[in-house]
């Protein structure tokens, strides 16, 4: 596929992560030009000024659980904002939506998308942890809240992304909104399984690998 690494948000999100793996995390970021490199907020700073133009800056906001409070989600969003980021990817307050307080998890959205100041967030709604209808209400949520992508997961709960949610999801905020699969995504295969049934971003940790794979599909 044509231009495979726009639609790649390489990530190096483990705990154990030290300065010497964001470097050379960055090398195959830079070689592959993705559309752009997700890091933990501790290496915002670092990342914005190893990276050329053209390259976003990623970073997350209330990961993994989403149950930071909405002014420390705020305050980390200026933070990260201030430091170089041009993109959040915020979790939602799951134990909020699955107890209904959709008033609490909206205007927890609309305070971090206000505090990004203009640039994209990425709202993680965790499908493995939600039924079908919560899928569906929490995607209307993020579009009516002013976010730019709902996105399946963080990786770090039961299940990543899955075909099925995708498709769902897709169809719930129509064909202009973006829809961003993570979690578990480790092949080209599937990566454009993922793209053909909706998604508009990928979220993975195995970009290089997946970059090299289609090189050899294309030989």
């Amino acid at each position: 596929m044509k231009d495979l690494n726009k639609y790649i948000d390489q990530t190096i999100l483990k705990p154990e992560t030290t300065e010497k793996d964001i470097l050379e995390f960055l090398d195959g970021v830079k070689k592959h030009k993705f559309c752009a490199a997700v890091i933990n907020p501790c290496w915002v700073e670092l990342v914005s000024k190893n990276l050329p133009n053209g390259i976003k800056v990623c970073s997350v906001v209330g990961f993994p659980l989403g149950a930071s409070s909405t002014k420390n989600k705020t305050f980390a969003t200026e933070d990260l904002i201030t430091k170089g980021c041009d993109e959040i990817d915020m979790v939602m307050n799951i134990g909020r939506f699955k107890g209904k307080d959709y008033k609490y998890v909206s205007k927890e959205i609309k305070e971090v998308v206000k505090a990004a100041q203009g640039r994209i967030v990425k709202v993680i709604i965790e499908t493995c942890l939600l039924t079908d209808d919560e899928k569906g209400a929490a995607a209307n949520i993020v579009k009516q809240s002013g976010a730019k992508f709902v996105k399946t997961s963080t990786g770090f709960s039961k299940q990543g992304a899955n075909i099925k949610d995708v498709k769902m999801l897709r169809q719930i905020v129509g064909p202009d909104f973006g829809v961003k699969a993570s979690g578990d995504i480790r092949d080209y295969a599937f990566v454009m399984e993922l793209i053909n049934s909706g998604a508009n971003r990928i979220g993975t940790s195995t970009g290089v690998k997946i970059m090299e794979e289609l090189k050899r599909t294309a030989l």
